[in-house]
Parts: C-alpha cells; structure tokens; sequence
C-alpha cells in the first residue's frame, strides 16, 4: 500500500547513466539527471497529476507519458505504475529516434 510520503521511484537510473554515457552524449547527463530528481520527487496517482505538474508531458495509450527533455531535442518514454508510485524508463532518445518506435510498445534492452 502506498504511504503519504512515498514520492516517485524510476526503475531504472542505469538507463539514463547509460544513455549519457554514451559517446556523443556527455552533455546530456546534466540534463537528464534533472529531469530524474525532479521525477523522484513527484507524487503522480493519475496521468491528469503528470499533465498538471509537466504541461509539455504526452500521455498516451499502455499508461505510458513522454517527457521532452532539452527543449524537445530528446525524449524520454515511460511506463507508468500510478498505484505503486513507479515509472519505468522504456526509451530514451533524440526526437528523430523518438519518431522510428512505436510509442505505446517499445521495450528498453
């Protein structure tokens, strides 16, 4: 059961650290670690409170919201566990790749 002070927890941070280190991509670790702290300390029970609290986020089908990360340059999908608090990180990328998955099914290795 959740309890009142229970915030956010993102499963997992290794994508986000993986995805920055990756050569070319250094620059983004400042940017995506922002956007990881300010998750955590999010309570979101519904996609209503995502689109109150991150007005640019896309909520779409399978409980999945899109968060535009530096400006929309880059994009970051995941799937959403509003009972127990939980998103998992399902892909994160520039738009053009953003533009070559399917959304509501992609699936991060």
């Amino acid at each position: 059961m959740v309890t009142y002070n229970q915030t956010m927890r993102i499963i997992a941070k290794s994508r986000l650290k993986k995805y920055w280190e990756t050569p070319g991509n250094e620059h983004l670790k400042s940017y995506l670690s922002e956007w990881y702290h300010f998750c955590e300390k999010q309570i979101w029970r519904t996609p209503q409170e995502v689109k109150d609290t991150l007005r640019n986020a896309s909520i779409i089908a399978s409980n999945r919201v899109i968060f535009n990360i530096k400006g929309n340059d880059y994009r970051i999908i995941c799937a959403m566990d509003y009972p127990r608090l939980a998103m998992f990180i399902k892909f994160v990328g520039t738009h053009k790749e953003y533009d070559r998955v399917n959304a509501s099914e992609v699936e991060n290795d």
